[in-house]
């Protein structure tokens, strides 16, 4: 494991430590559990924004699915005649 040193403001550092001492955790474990936190939610983000252009280019090309398939679809959800999922 590595070591990286990091200089923490007033108003972190002080709510930090109160944090450390009321869950019985050290600052280190905190500071690696708020970053991988924070790498994981950035990577969902990544994601969805590539999702995000993906779609725009698919609708930019044509490739749509008609609004009335995907309602006769989802109203035909936990019925005994489900329909498969419309396809482009």
């Amino acid at each position: 494991m590595s070591v990286t040193s990091v200089r923490l403001q007033p108003e972190i550092e002080s709510p930090l430590e109160h944090l450390a001492k009321k869950l019985d955790r050290s600052k280190n474990y905190l500071i690696n559990l708020a970053i991988k936190e924070f790498l994981e939610r950035k990577s969902i983000d990544d994601k969805r924004w590539d999702e995000t252009l993906e779609a725009i280019e698919s609708v930019k090309s044509g490739k749509l699915i008609d609004e009335k398939d995907v309602n006769n679809w989802l109203d035909s959800w936990g019925t005994s005649n489900e329909l498969e999922p419309p396809k482009v």
